[in-house]
Order: C-alpha cells, then structure tokens, then sequence
C-alpha cells in the first residue's frame, strides 16, 4: 500500500497561501505592492474587524484587460518576469506570481478593474481560488480588489488571529511602511470608517514623514544623505537626545521596498556610539538606491528580507551618512513651522481631512531641509576627516588619529536632570525618609538614595565626585571607585525584588498618553495582569492609544512611556519566558529609570547611602550584571608615580 500522496492542487494552494499570507496585515502589504507596481499615484486602503472581516484597496493604477484579470488568479502568474535572467535584477515589488493565488485560496474576492482608455471594466467574484463570476461592468479606472473573510476555509489559521484591535494596528503599520517607502504616492488608510494617516503624495520624504510619524517625532529628526561609490543613501535620522526605547521606529527602504536588515540596524547605531545612551536606540527613516543587479530580493517569501552583494560598501554608506547628520546636527523643519506668517498654523488632525492634491496645492508641504555639505575623497567616495568606517558590522571603531574636533553641536545634548536643592526649604527632614518635598507649588518629589537597612561599613572618608558619575572614597589605604547610578539601581532592585506583594504604585493627577507600535500595543494587552502587578494602571484610549493612570512609585513621570518602551521591547524579544523573569525585567526598567543618574548633582547624604550599601557588601553588580565599583590601592598609585619599582 502506497504511503505517499500526491496533494490536490487545492490542499497545495492552501500550503502554499501560508507561507505569504501570515495575517491580514500580509494581505495589505502584497496588495499594495501590486499597485504600486501598476503605476498607482493615489492608493487607499480600508479594513473592517481588525482586516480579517473586510480589506479593500483601491488604486489608481494602469488597471487590466479582461483577459489579464482572468488569470491574475493563478500561481505563478506575473507581468513582472518573463525569462530566468530577469531574476537577476529585479526592479518591482513583486514578480513570483504568489500573492494573489495564496490570498485567494484563503479568502473570497471581488475584483473590479479597468484599463486606462478602456470603455468598461471587468468584474470578477472568487471563492477559494475558484472564479464564480465574470462579467463587464462599470468603474473608474485602476483597480479595486475587495478581500472578506479571510481564513474561513482554514480554521486553523483562524484562531491565531490575535485579537482585532491587535490585527488592525499590524495592518496600520503595514500600510504606514509602504507609504514612507513611496513618498511620491499619495496613501490613505481607513479603519473601521475612521481616517488615521493619510500622506500627501508630493515626493518629498520631509513632508511624508511628517503626515506619517507626527509633529513630535519629526521634530527631533536630522537630514541625512550620503554616497559610496554606486550606494546613496537618504532621509532623516533622530537626534542622539531623542533615543528610544526599541528600535520599533527605524524604518530602512532600498529601491522602494520595505526591508528588515540588522546589517543596516548595525551600520546605524554604530554611527551613534559614545552619543546615545546605553539601553536607548536612534529612530530612523534611511532609503537606499542602488543598482538592481546588487541586491537580492529573492531570499524570503515575504520579500521583506534581502542580500547585498557587497554589504562592505552598503555599510560604509549608511554609517558615513548617518555619522554626517549627527556632526551636523541639522534639523528637519515641519512643515506648518513654515508656513507663511498670515496663515494660521495647522491642527495636526487637520492634515488626515485633506486630500492630496489640497495639502500639496495650499503649500503645506515643506521645502526639504538643506543637507549638511558632504566631504569627498579621491574616488568620488564620501567619508568625513579622520574618522574610518568600522571594520565589520558588529566591531565599530572609531580612529581619532586624524583631524576631527568634536563640536559643540555634535556632542550630546543631555538635558539637567532633576536635582536637590540644598537649600532649607528643600532638605530632607531626616536621613530615613522616602521622598523630599518640593517648595510651595512645584509637583517635583524627588527620591531619596535609601536601601532596606542602613549597612555598617568600616572607616572611610568620600573625597569627591569624578565627571559627576564616579563617587571617589578613600578607605584604609585604598581607594574606591563607584558608579553612583548603577549602585542606587541596584539598590532599588533589591528593595522592590523583595516585595512579595504587588509594587506600590501612585496615581498621577494628569494621565500620561502613550502611542504604542502594533507589536507593543498587541504585548500591554497580553501582560496586562504583568503590568498591573507591579504598580502600572493602563488602558486603551481610542483606536492606537493608551493612557498611563499610574505607575510605580519610584517611577517619575517624566519616564513612563520609555519604560514602557524598554520593557515591551524585552518581553517581544523572548528576554523573559517566564513570568518570574519577565517581573525582574520589568523590576530592572523601573530600578534603571528611577536611580539617580550620571550628571546629577546629589547631596552628600546622598552619596553616602549609596556608599555604605557598596562599602558593605551588600551591592556588588548592578542588576544587569556590570560591577558598580573598582579598587586602586595605593601601592599601585606609588607605582604608577615611580614611588616603588
């Protein structure tokens, strides 16, 4: 009896429609895509039910003839490729001819279509990969494809379907990422009737970014260009003193296509070394253009992923580009900032009510900021004065030999943090208490330095503060070294860890409002329970919003939304499996954010708590494992000074 079966066409389409159409999200994407590759200027997408219900997009592309939408259905139809050595450099969005037969398969279509200069339009009805109805009709030009009930057929895939509000929020960002890979296409997304991005189509990145990512995160954003031979590379990258929590907004397009690359991930937080904070990472909006016969697209049934030829000079390329903005330090205006003086500066919101062709005809679109003047080196090859590329992705290096002087505008603008008035009026009433009051007025509480139990420790003397980070202790005929900032987290993590009951929080008077990716919004609401748990109170607020109505009460609120970034980014990351883990990773966040920090002037009372816990044993590493101190002693400074041989 034979054992191997030869599948039904059917069952193989359904195999196959997995490996492209993971979610409704894929569905957008693919889509997309597809008009884009027919020349479509304006493109709206619209969903019902978290897509899985209803997704419809619409486009103004060159449309098909009856005969192409007849066949536009079957596996490994496309008008994209014709022999294998087109594979070689492929210049579209897509070209296997898998797309439309996996969606398809899964889900049943209405497509209406019609060619430019064409009389009529073609009507075509599908279910389950299989043509019900086709007949003429009436439409616009371009396309419309109409995708309802997604997976009825496969109940298995089904129920994995996440919930709907998470499943709309991963088709927003699928829709968003195509919109910033084409500027010079007008997008618009539609969610369950509500309108929440729209870009202008205008072929500028400067005004996309900002109809796409907002006024608040383009604020902070720097132009960036740059070329390595036949690699260009531009758009904008986030100032060092806006790093984030995650990397969830950086965003990398080569020829037009959505990418993920930890090559290119790695070329632009390399760029950031010894400017961004530990733990934080930059936004980025970086596009790349190079020859088609260079990359290859076609190692990942998504497409999402790709191969440079020379990822050497693909490297070099982002990190000189990126290293440029930063020494400039060149700020990408909004586009309301330039509007002309009698006109009243726009909503924000207001942008999402207009059309295309109103935002680009009442001129809200912005000028694109001035590119900082780019450095160039015989060979026509773009790199600043002394400074060289790292040798490999992951071992950067930056070579100081040459003539570079680091300015004013390239160093890190860290802002002051909160600091303790030694003043009467703003002292502590005794060294044991939990909190110094402010004045009169101010909402500040600041948090004293404290542990569990005041540790004992021999005789020592502190001699000072080296860079405002480093406490200096004389004891014995030693001296002592000591990180302040990850000695007092220590400390914190070790106090809260020894809760058994849930962390104290406190309400805040005026609710924070965060605005999650659809990954993060999708992980506060499964580790709900995780998050309350430990002294923060959230709950949705609209379609992509949630407000924060309290928060651990060694949290301020100044570092809420970063902590929620940091510790959504640990638990998608598989960082903490377990629940008893994911609470430590989460206790680490609150320790990190709530501990005094380098450059902060602190009290002596201050210094010395932290001090005595180090001085005593009871801190050694801070929670993330690095030591909080280091040991000279002075027969190592006699020496270092040439006192004994």
């Amino acid at each position: 009896m034979s054992v191997i079966n030869l599948l039904s066409p059917h069952v193989a389409d359904l195999i196959a429609a997995g490996e492209v159409v993971e979610r409704p999200a894929s569905v957008i994407k693919e889509l997309c895509e597809n008009a884009l590759d027919a020349g479509a200027r304006n493109i709206t997408v619209e969903i019902r039910g978290g897509g899985s219900t209803y997704i419809r997009v619409t486009d103004d592309g060159c449309g098909m003839s009856p005969e192409d939408a007849g066949v536009a259905f079957l596996r490994h139809a496309t008008s994209k490729l014709r022999e294998a050595r087109d594979l070689e450099a492929i210049a579209t969005m897509g070209f296997r001819g898998e797309a439309l037969a996996a969606i398809s398969s899964v889900s049943r279509i209405t497509l209406t279509t019609r060619e430019k200069g064409a009389a009529e339009g073609t009507l075509v009805t599908l279910e389950s990969g299989d043509i019900q109805d086709m007949r003429p009709c009436g439409c616009p030009e371009g396309t419309t494809m109409e995708v309802r009930e997604l997976f009825y057929n496969t109940p298995a895939r089904q129920k994995f379907l996440k919930s709907d509000r998470s499943e709309a929020s991963a088709c927003q960002n699928a829709a968003l990422r195509c919109a910033l890979a084409h500027p010079e296409v007008s997008f618009r997304f539609i969610r369950d009737g509500e309108e929440p991005f729209f870009s202008p189509g205008d072929g500028r990145q400067d005004s996309c970014l900002y109809a796409l990512l907002g006024r608040t995160m383009v604020a902070d954003m720097l132009k960036c260009t740059g070329e390595n031979d036949s690699v260009s590379v531009s758009g904008y990258v986030s100032s060092p003193s806006a790093g984030r929590g995650n990397r969830g907004m950086q965003f990398f397009f080569c020829n037009g296509r959505t990418i993920r690359s930890q090559l290119l991930q790695a070329a632009v937080e390399q760029a950031y070394k010894n400017t961004l904070l530990t733990g934080r990472y930059p936004a980025c909006a970086l596009y790349l253009s190079l020859s088609y016969g260079s990359v290859d697209v076609n190692v990942h049934p998504t497409k999402a992923e790709v191969k440079f030829s020379d990822e050497r000079k693909v490297f070099d390329a982002v990190y000189y580009a990126v290293l440029s903005a930063l020494n400039g330090e060149e700020r990408v205006s909004s586009p309301a900032a330039e509007l002309p003086e009698n006109r009243v500066k726009p909503r924000e919101d207001f942008y999402q009510s207009m059309s295309a062709e109103q935002f680009r005809s009442n001129g809200y679109a912005a000028a694109p900021a001035k590119a900082p003047a780019a450095q160039r080196v015989a060979g026509g090859s773009w790199k600043p004065t002394g400074l060289r590329a790292p040798d490999t992705p992951d071992q950067a290096r930056l070579d100081l030999s040459g003539s570079f002087s680091r300015s004013d505008s390239y160093a890190l603008a860290r802002p002051a943090g909160p600091r303790l008035d030694p003043s009467p009026s703003f002292a502590p009433k005794s060294l044991d208490t939990t909190a110094f009051e402010a004045p009169a007025g101010s909402r500040i509480v600041e948090k004293a330095v404290q542990n569990v139990e005041k540790p004992t420790v021999a005789d020592h003397k502190i001699v000072g503060e080296a860079m405002k980070t480093y406490i200096i202790v004389e004891k014995g005929e030693e001296l002592v070294l000591i990180d302040k900032h990850a000695a007092h987290e220590r400390m914190i993590f070790d106090r809260l860890k020894a809760q058994d009951r849930s962390v104290m929080a406190q309400a805040l008077l005026t609710p924070v409002t965060i605005r999650p990716g659809g990954e993060l919004a999708e992980l506060l609401e499964q580790n709900a329970e995780l998050f309350t748990s430990l002294g923060f109170e959230i709950e949705p607020f609209g379609e992509s919003e949630f407000i924060v109505r309290a928060l651990p009460a060694d949290l301020r609120e100044a570092d809420v939304e970063g902590a929620i970034e940091e510790i959504c980014d640990k638990l998608a990351h598989g960082r903490a499996p377990r629940p008893e883990d994911a609470r430590d990773e989460i206790l680490h966040t609150v320790a990190c954010k709530a501990a005094i920090k380098a450059g902060w002037d602190n009290t002596v009372e201050e210094l010395e708590r932290v001090v005595e816990a180090v001085l005593s044993g009871a801190v050694k590493y801070c929670p993330h494992g690095r030591p909080v101190s280091a040991v000279v002693t002075k027969k190592e400074l006699d020496k270092l000074f040439r006192r004994i041989v």
